[in-house]
């Protein structure tokens, strides 16, 4: 083979790179673009944990928000103090895990949603804390029916979504599995309710029972590993191409090069 032949081969390697190149800086482009996302994701996670601790710590506690001016992107998680009496007989449990006693196994029970209802007539519900399912019947925790007036403090929730994987309630038997406001308003019988729940923090309950406090405002922040796995990814693909590109190439120049001398052509 002729030694002009040498850049006409290198030429059609080239092209035949072509294709590949493309399609790895459309895919570099794309785990590029998603490290930078949860680098900007991990800034606004960071502002949103200040935000709700700075709201947990108000002290003295604030009161309501009027209930048609609730807003959740400023209000939740503030932390609050009411004034009312609890409507026992309308309590409602919702089926849920709370950490136990010993690390990394969660107790089953059931949280305790009951509605308050203030000086002014409105109501309010309360998730006063967290039973085991051997206390699901208020009988056997009856020093924590408190009657007559009391004062809840604790963090505004709104209504809490059911995700996809949980079961639909079931009003008639009395079982929830999400904190649904408006649900459990309706199923209970309540009118002029708050569009959100309190929190109810950690002070002991007669008799030890719900068990309050159980909110945490430590939300997990794992955008910068996120991050790190994209742009690891992004590397390993320049680096993977990389060494396509050199064996392609270095592949057709040892074509293109001329036999040695003395050397007998291959036999067809």
């Amino acid at each position: 083979m002729s030694a002009a032949a040498g850049p006409a081969e290198r030429r059609s390697a080239l092209r035949d790179l072509l294709a590949p190149a493309l399609a790895s800086l459309v895919c570099l482009a794309i785990l590029i673009g998603l490290g930078v996302w949860q680098l900007e994701r991990k800034a606004w996670k960071e502002a949103l944990i200040d935000r709700i601790v700075a709201r947990s710590r108000i002290e003295p506690p604030a009161p309501l928000p009027a209930f048609d001016r609730f807003d959740p992107a400023r209000d939740e998680f503030m932390r609050v103090r009411a004034t009312g009496r609890f409507l026992q007989d309308r309590e409602t449990l919702v089926h849920g895990l709370a950490p136990g006693e010993t690390p990394g196994r969660a107790l089953q029970g059931y949280y305790v949603v009951t509605p308050l209802r203030l000086d002014d007539g409105r109501t309010v519900l309360v998730n006063r804390g967290f039973v085991p399912t051997e206390l699901k019947d208020k009988g056997r925790r009856a020093a924590g029916q408190v009657e007559g007036e009391t004062t809840v403090t604790g963090m505004l929730r709104q209504s809490e979504a059911r995700a996809m994987f949980v079961p639909a309630p079931n009003p008639q038997t009395g079982e929830w599995f999400n904190r649904d406001i408006p649900g459990i308003a309706a199923a209970k019988g309540l009118t002029d309710v708050a569009p959100y729940l309190i929190e109810a923090d950690a002070t002991p309950n007669p008799g030890g029972w719900p068990k309050g406090g159980q909110l945490r405002v430590d939300l997990p922040n794992n955008h910068l590993q996120y991050a790190f796995t994209w742009f690891g990814l992004a590397l390993c693909l320049v680096g993977v191409f990389a060494a396509f590109a050199l064996r392609r190439l270095r592949g057709e120049a040892v074509e293109s090069m001329p036999p040695p001398a003395g050397a007998s052509p291959p036999r067809p």
